[in-house]
């Protein structure tokens, strides 16, 4: 019997995650599909109810619906549960178990693809919502000197600086506008983007949030975007003499720690970073 994992998120138009994650379950001959199944809010709870058939492995969670999924499933891992955001769906039986792994993708690819130790160093992260989250919380946990929460919403972002400070008061919510960016992004030795500002499709796909000019060139710029593989604001960082990471790294590396909840085998992350790659290539030659 063919079994199924569904990707939920609205849209889905420029996920390249089925590609890949097909990939991998062809390559160890798993008679299963990863299937985008696009998501409006007010069709997420019919969504997760069709999870717990029993050709459903379970899915995989995407924008906007990190946090609302949370309140759907029936367990939810301590981690996950302390984030506050859930990317992972495990059907186990009819019962539906949550997972993050967004931090354990944030953490490997800034360490191996950014050689970044985030241990006492000054933290500018932009956004506070799924995927800001998973770092503010996996930034917190290893140590890191400051982080500043930049977002547009003042309350949401002081929601999250609550959520994640530790009480020695290392953690600040701004308002994510201009004359407050440059005033805490000279200090900066991480910057991280999990807004969608500059994602292919976006209502800002062309922009940047930062400029050069405010970039410092010791910076490392992480970009969770990952479509396009450079971004605006990986163009502006690198103009500015900093190194640029993309998004490509923690989204294959967060679908790895998936891939085994799902089928029981190590996910084979050659196979789909070469197929992440090869999509990305194919979404950027429809381009008019």
């Amino acid at each position: 019997m063919t079994q199924y994992i569904g990707l939920l998120g609205h849209p889905l138009t420029h996920s390249i995650s089925p590609a890949f994650q097909q990939a991998a379950l062809d390559h160890l001959g798993l008679s299963a599909r990863y299937e985008a199944w696009p998501t409006p809010p007010d069709q997420l709870a019919k969504a997760a109810e069709r999870l717990r058939r029993s050709d459903c492995l379970g899915a995989g969670v995407t924008i906007p619906h990190k946090e609302a999924m949370l309140r759907l499933v029936d367990e939810v891992d301590p981690l996950a549960k302390s984030i506050g955001a859930i990317n992972t769906v495990v059907n186990r039986k009819g019962r539906l178990t949550g997972y993050n792994t967004d931090a354990a993708g944030f953490l490997r690819a800034l360490r191996e693809k950014g050689g970044f130790d985030p241990r006492d160093r000054r933290v500018l992260l932009l956004g506070a919502g799924g995927a800001a989250r998973a770092a503010a919380f996996t930034l917190v946990r290893e140590n890191v000197r400051s982080l500043i929460i930049a977002n547009r919403n003042p309350v949401r972002g002081m929601n999250l600086a609550r959520d994640v400070d530790t009480g020695e008061s290392f953690v600040t919510a701004v308002l994510m506008e201009p004359d407050s960016l440059r005033m805490h992004v000279r200090n900066a030795d991480l910057i991280v983007n999990s807004t969608s500002m500059g994602m292919t499709g976006g209502d800002a796909d062309a922009q940047s949030p930062l400029k050069a000019t405010t970039i410092p060139s010791t910076a490392l710029v992480f970009d969770m975007v990952y479509n396009p593989p450079e971004t605006p604001l990986m163009r502006q960082a690198r103009e500015a003499g900093a190194k640029a990471l993309g998004g490509l790294p923690m989204l294959v590396y967060q679908a790895a720690e998936q891939f085994p909840m799902w089928t029981g085998k190590d996910a084979p992350v050659d196979v789909m970073f070469k197929a992440g790659e090869a999509a990305l290539k194919a979404l950027a030659a429809q381009k008019p």
